[in-house]
């Protein structure tokens, strides 16, 4: 009995191909952020950790604008408007809902998020999610933080990463493709019919 030669076998898999991934350079590109002013203390802060991740992937002050906005309510038509402008290659959303005694926060929160996530998908353009929900006070400020815990700081991160990616797949999708194109079926050519009148 015969047994397989396994190595032939294995090496002719097919190798895996890296992954497509973002990285952490601002160089070229622009960001816009929308802030709501309602739990401004909290929302301050998160804005400034943003600014100092941007700062240090090297953006500049004029790759970023800053837009304020009432509420999280706001922020998606808001986010969608800068979106559609197109000069911008990846936006974050920062808002702060806090839990009170009424449905209101279920209802803010739901539709700030959902309003969001619509903007992103109709626009192609990518949103960071930096609004909080929390149930008090003193939870939103430990995300609020220092860099480690800072949601503002890791969501600029994310944006960047987000924005590098979709420059290297719209790259990609804008490359010829390598597969042989199949030849049209050539159809027999026929005279038109004279109308008669």
């Amino acid at each position: 009995m015969k047994i397989a030669n396994t190595t032939k076998i294995a090496s002719a898999q097919p190798r895996k191909s890296a992954p497509t991934r973002g990285n952490l350079s601002a160089a070229g590109l622009r960001f816009a952020i929308v802030v709501s002013e309602f739990n401004s203390p909290i929302t301050d802060r998160l804005l400034a950790g943003a600014l100092d991740a941007f700062s240090e992937v090297g953006a500049a002050e004029n790759q970023i604008e800053i837009v304020r906005v009432p509420g999280s309510f706001e922020i998606p038509v808001a986010a969608r408007k800068l979106a559609e402008s197109g000069r911008f290659d990846a936006l974050i959303c920062i808002g702060c809902i806090l839990r009170g005694e009424t449905p209101h926060f279920e209802y803010v929160a739901t539709e700030s998020a959902r309003g969001i996530q619509l903007a992103q998908l109709d626009t192609g353009v990518p949103m960071a999610f930096c609004v909080l929900t929390c149930d008090t006070i003193q939870q939103a400020i430990e995300r609020a933080g220092l860099k480690g815990d800072n949601k503002g700081y890791e969501s600029a991160l994310g944006a960047v990463e987000m924005a590098r990616l979709f420059r290297k797949l719209s790259k990609n999708s804008a490359a010829p493709s390598r597969a042989p194109r199949a030849p049209r079926a050539s159809r027999p050519r026929t005279r038109p019919r004279s109308r008669r009148r």
